[in-house]
């Protein structure tokens, strides 16, 4: 039996694990931003540039919530095609 599954498809969680890339990588670049005046010796940015930090662990929580998101839809069609 064929897969009716398309290769360019998204899965469910799919738009979740991306968003969450998104979002981990402009807190890592925050986080960088931050960090860098410490190392350089110059003034430290303000204080939401640290909140701007947390952007990545924001984005690691909505990535992990489109793996699971993926692997319940995942389970779920393994339990209907066993049917």
């Amino acid at each position: 039996m064929r897969d009716k599954t398309q290769t360019n498809s998204a899965a469910p969680g799919d738009r979740l694990i991306r968003a969450g890339a998104v979002v981990f990588f402009l807190g890592a670049v925050a986080t960088l931003v931050t960090v860098a005046p410490l190392f350089l010796g110059a003034r430290p940015f303000p204080t939401y540039m640290f909140g701007l930090s947390m952007l990545m662990g924001v984005g690691f929580l909505v990535a992990g919530a489109g793996v699971l998101r993926s692997v319940a839809a995942g389970r779920r069609q393994g339990r209907d095609a066993a049917r």
